[in-house]
């Protein structure tokens, strides 16, 4: 799908799930997204995934590393936003993975892939990320790719009540290039 020099963006697998779902069992993967998930609940993120893949062509794809096919987590585009919000229908990019993966630059290379392949396959003027301002490790990878924090952007995420830890959050985006 798309390949990099250490990894591979791919298609979701039935494959991916055990190992997927360890990862989202994981308290430290999960601090900034209302922790850990079971089984079921990852299961049917892959689902959900995949489906938006089928039906938009492109998803928060799986990331194996070319070396031996480990999945480290996931990587990709997806049409998000959240309905009344200053981001209601943004082309998002996002990223997700396993601990054991972190510091050593997976999530900055599947990252830049996925825009080079936004900007070369979608016609959107910008793409955008958000998370929490909690979230210094996700919002320093949007800085250090190219992304400029938004501020104008910034919501309240719908799904958690005002004061929450998760319910304010910060948008980067960066524009289509010249």
């Amino acid at each position: 799908m798309i390949e990099t020099e250490r990894l591979i963006l791919r298609h979701w697998r039935d494959e991916d799930r055990a190992p997927f779902a360890a990862m989202s069992a994981d308290p430290q993967v999960m601090l900034h997204l209302d922790g850990p998930i079971g089984r079921e609940a990852s299961d049917a993120v892959i689902d959900r995934l995949a489906a938006e893949g089928r039906e938009r062509g492109h998803t928060f794809w799986a990331i194996e590393r070319k070396e031996d096919g480990a999945m480290l987590g996931f990587c990709g585009l997806r049409r998000g936003g959240h309905a009344g919000t200053a981001v209601p229908d943004e082309l998002e990019i996002g990223w997700r993975l396993r601990r054991e993966a972190w510091g050593q630059g997976y999530a900055r290379e599947a990252a830049l892939a996925s825009l080079d392949w936004g900007w070369a396959n979608r016609d959107a003027s910008r793409i955008a990320a958000w998370t929490v301002a909690a979230n210094t490790a996700s919002w320093g990878l949007m800085e250090r790719i190219g992304m400029v924090r938004r501020p104008e952007l910034d919501f309240d995420h719908p799904r958690f009540p005002a004061g929450h830890p998760l319910c304010r959050h910060i948008v980067y985006a960066i524009g289509r290039p010249a």
